[in-house]
């Protein structure tokens, strides 16, 4: 039984800024539109979650394709 792994890396062609939500998107096969609203949203709603570090940190983390 073979099994495939998925990698998680930034995304090459569906990307604004580093790539990082539309990586993420890819890896969880839904809509970028949706993953960028989402962290938008929670980056703004949360005190705790510094949007903008952790969007650097991920684009520092996450390989390109």
């Amino acid at each position: 039984m073979a099994t495939t792994t998925r990698k998680l890396t930034r995304s090459s062609h569906d990307r604004m800024l580093a790539g990082v939500c539309g990586g993420l998107a890819e890896y969880f096969d839904i809509d970028p539109s949706l993953v960028r609203v989402g962290y938008v949203l929670l980056s703004m709603i949360s005190a705790a979650f510094p949007g903008v570090l952790v969007y650097i940190i991920l684009a520092l983390m996450i390989p390109e394709r």
